[in-house]
């Protein structure tokens, strides 16, 4: 999901009510539906650390991967029947967001390794 930064800071109480019952509705459909497998909040863009290899060296950057107005505000992780039906829960969230839809893949001899 990808939301305004500080859209939340700056909303009012109505706002916010209206995106917290957006996302109550959303928990409730996926949980008549589908499976809720793991869905998180994410801090300010301004919180995240980019990571790339410049010349093969590791280079941290303060920040977000991408410099636009929206940034990733949370994901969700849905285990349903097709992506169709998780397209359609997600007409449920509030009508700010920009909602990314993907399927996980597996990729073959990475799924029975013990990374621990």
């Amino acid at each position: 999901m990808a939301a305004p930064e500080g859209g939340w800071d700056t909303a009012t109480a109505e706002q916010r009510q209206e995106v917290m019952d957006a996302h109550t509705a959303f928990h409730k459909a996926v949980a008549d539906r589908a499976t809720m497998l793991a869905g998180e909040a994410l801090a300010e863009s301004a919180e995240a650390r980019t990571l790339r290899r410049v010349g093969g060296a590791p280079v941290v950057t303060e920040g977000p991967y991408a410099e636009t107005a929206e940034q990733i505000a949370g994901f969700y992780l849905i285990e349903a029947e097709s992506l169709d039906l998780v397209v359609e829960l997600c007409h449920l969230l509030p009508t700010s967001y920009a909602v990314e839809v993907r399927p996980v893949i597996s990729i073959e001899g990475y799924e029975e390794r013990d990374w621990a």
